[in-house]
């Protein structure tokens, strides 16, 4: 306790002796602990959080950073472009864009079935190929409903009284809701569903947007547009493997065998085509005209392809084991040209 006088009164001198030292100020309420040990001169220096660790002889006291050594990062080894897989999927690309080509050439007022046909294989080949490559749960369900919601997609785009992309519409969110509901059936595959439901919706979705190519047959000048637009993509898929074929350079990724070089020729050379196309055309195509919607389509197919391989290679590298050799490259020029069909029809409603 403090004591109740004045501090000035009863102060003695100080002793004549040497100066002992501030002392250290008491906490409240807790006596100052006494000291234990040698007193120390002014030339120890005294850590006040407890006694030093002794170090080894020649031992550093903190280690500098560039000596803390760190775990190198792993360099992965591009993957090798193979040319003879290169010419046989630019080769399958071709073929594929010639067939629906000469298919819209066969469409005609009251005789869509033959190019409703045509339509339908490539749907089987694109609901094989992607389930396959990418493997969601309850496969078998998936393709079966897949393929259903194909064949009532080609049917509603030849019968509909209307020639318009509602009943296309219903049908892919119809066969997405059953797909989903067919993957929840089985416990194991329930455990997966949140995981594929973009696997889902796009092998639903794809097999639908190839119904767009009936519908824009169906409008005027539209047997033209798929004429000047699936040019344009099936050149441009065309090119762009062959350049990789020959030129994979530069390299957008380590983990794909692509080159930008591909890509941006295959884009050039399929929307030059499609303007060569608009000059020989009648109205309402002209080269200009033609060169737009062709551009458009030709991107949309190169993109594709490519986001095909990206995805690919996401895979492989998650640890996934591959898949049916053929359905794993059937799938990107299959890709293309399921999304430029839309694309040929939206472009043939803004421009045309």
């Amino acid at each position: 306790m403090f004591p109740s006088t004045s501090p000035e009164a009863g102060r003695e001198s100080w002793p004549a002796g040497p100066h002992p030292g501030p002392a250290a100020a008491p906490t409240r309420g807790h006596p100052p602990a006494p000291r234990t040990g040698p007193a120390t001169t002014d030339g120890d220096h005294r850590e006040r959080g407890g006694p030093r660790r002794a170090r080894r002889s020649g031992e550093p006291a903190r280690r500098s950073e560039d000596e803390i050594d760190e775990p190198e990062e792993e360099v992965i080894p591009p993957v090798e472009v193979r040319r003879q897989l290169a010419l046989t999927i630019a080769g399958f690309a071709a073929l594929l864009g010639v067939g629906l080509v000469l298919g819209a050439q066969t469409s005609g007022p009251g005789n869509r079935l033959p190019f409703a046909f045509i339509i339908f294989g490539v749907q089987l080949l694109f609901v094989l190929a992607w389930t396959m490559a990418m493997r969601p749960p309850a496969l078998l369900v998936v393709a079966g409903i897949s393929a259903a919601v194909a064949a009532f997609a080609d049917i509603a785009a030849v019968q509909s009284d209307v020639a318009g992309l509602a009943p296309l519409g219903f049908l892919a969110a119809g066969g997405f809701l059953a797909a989903v509901l067919g993957q929840l059936v089985r416990r194991v595959d329930r455990v997966r569903v949140t995981d594929s439901l973009g696997a889902t919706l796009l092998i639903v979705v794809g097999v639908v947007a190839f119904g767009t190519l009936i519908v824009l047959s169906r409008i005027p000048a539209g047997t033209q547009a798929i004429t000047v637009c699936l040019t344009a993509s099936g050149v441009a898929l065309t090119v762009a493997r062959l350049t990789d074929a020959v030129l994979p350079w530069p390299r957008l990724a380590p983990q794909v065998p692509r080159g930008a070089a591909g890509v941006v020729a295959g884009a050039m050379v399929g929307t030059l085509t499609s303007a060569l196309l608009g000059s020989y055309l009648v109205a309402p195509f002209t080269p200009t005209r033609a060169a737009v919607i062709g551009l458009v389509a030709a991107v949309t197919a190169v993109l594709s392809d490519l986001a095909v391989g990206y995805a690919e290679a996401g895979r492989l590298m998650a640890g996934e084991p591959p898949t049916m050799w053929v359905a794993r490259h059937m799938q990107g020029p299959l890709g293309g040209f399921a999304l430029a069909a839309p694309a040929a029809y939206a472009m043939c409603m803004l421009f045309l």
